[in-house]
């Protein structure tokens, strides 16, 4: 899977389009390629997939989106299905429960579905939720309702890129070069590599929070930073099946389509008042079942120009806490780990020319797994 080419090719052809960066942004620009007749040749400094793309829940969070984001989310839905059924990897229509512990919660979900319509978000009495969640444990006592948002897609973060990839190699005309490094870039379509140079019509650099590697003048001029989060894995309870990712109350506090609701910054106080710590973490309490059976669970997020590799055991731990608290049932963390993305306070999205054939594509913010197909299908109806 995922194999290095290490072959020098400074004499290779050219090709229509070069990707730098193997994550699910520049396989979506690899995948939609190919869909359009187009020669593709993607450059990635790792053996195979192991960023942001790997190290997330896996939610194609559709609903939660607002303004442009909203459309580009919904084209993305259709890309990441048509991927699903062309490479076959697990991505069910399994949709989203909210889960609201509190009146003020509830509201923010009544006012989105009155916004967005019924059946965008289709609001759950308590028992439903509940239900929903059912498993060997007793669900919280608190919760009051909540909503189901049907359009959010599920996948494995850990297979479906790696799955991306492993088909685009297979298709004719396609090359990926593992372990390869981008050194530069010039105008002209030139890209010179730690194994060469190779030619392209066009070139994507789709490299997420390693763009000031490349080009820090422009990392600099959106103020781009790092954002790292805690994760963990755990077995789901007994008898918890349920393929829908599980959002709460601070999930609400995280995605736009929560926040721009009249409600929001009351429930944003409203968690300050009993659970400081979760704001001040930039906590996204949620969960998600991986087809084996486990639930990924998180996440916090933490801001920097460089990130330290040191994570404090007490923001796990006070996530986990929170889950069980939701399912009514005590987990058992088998690991954890780091994910780290882009972030800019200017941009969800940063696209920049960098000359007339080398284009930046960098999702600055939390949701490169949601807009990731549909950022694609537009840049390459631009081409």
């Amino acid at each position: 899977m995922n194999s290095p080419i290490n072959e020098d090719h400074t004499t290779s052809s050219p090709t229509d389009l070069l990707i730098v960066g193997a994550g699910i942004v520049g396989l979506a620009h690899a995948f939609e390629a190919v869909r359009r007749g187009l020669t593709v040749r993607i450059i990635e400094r790792d053996a195979r997939p192991n960023g942001a793309s790997v190290r997330n829940f896996g939610h194609c969070c559709i609903t939660a989106q607002e303004g442009r984001y909203l459309e580009t989310a919904f084209t993305s839905r259709e890309g990441w299905l048509a991927a699903a059924g062309e490479v076959g990897f697990w991505a069910p229509e399994a949709g989203a429960v909210v889960v609201a512990r509190s009146h003020t919660e509830l509201t923010v979900l009544e006012q989105l579905s009155e916004k967005r319509g019924p059946d965008s978000v289709q609001l759950l009495t308590a028992r439903e939720v509940s239900s929903r969640l059912a498993s060997s444990g007793s669900a919280d006592a608190a919760i009051m309702g909540g909503a189901f948002l049907p359009a959010d897609l599920r996948v494995d973060p850990r297979t479906a890129a790696p799955d991306i990839a492993d088909w685009l190699q297979k298709q004719k005309g396609v090359t990926i070069h593992w372990g390869t490094s981008v050194r530069d870039v010039h105008e002209g379509g030139t890209v010179v590599t730690s194994r060469g140079d190779f030619e392209a019509d066009k070139v994507l650099v789709c490299v997420g929070h390693d763009l000031d590697y490349l080009f820090p003048e422009i990392a600099a001029r959106y103020e781009v930073q790092r954002c790292a989060l805690q994760m963990a894995l755990a077995p789901a309870p007994s008898g918890y099946t349920l393929d829908s990712a599980v959002l709460t109350g601070t999930s609400m506090t995280r995605y736009d389509g929560f926040t721009t609701m009249p409600a929001a910054d009351a429930l944003r106080q409203e968690i300050y008042g009993h659970s400081p710590e979760l704001i001040d973490i930039g906590a996204n309490v949620m969960f998600t079942r991986r087809p084996d059976g486990t639930l990924l669970l998180g996440d916090s997020h933490v801001y920097g120009q460089t990130i330290g590799p040191f994570q404090d055991e007490w923001m796990t731990d006070r996530l986990v806490q929170e889950i069980e608290k939701v399912l009514g049932s005590a987990l058992t963390v088998t690991q954890r780990w780091q994910g780290i993305y882009a972030s800019s306070p200017l941009t969800s999205l940063l696209v920049e020319d960098v000359n007339p054939t080398t284009t930046a594509i960098t999702v600055t913010s939390g949701i490169g797994m949601t807009l990731s197909f549909g950022i694609a299908s537009e840049t390459l109806s631009a081409l």
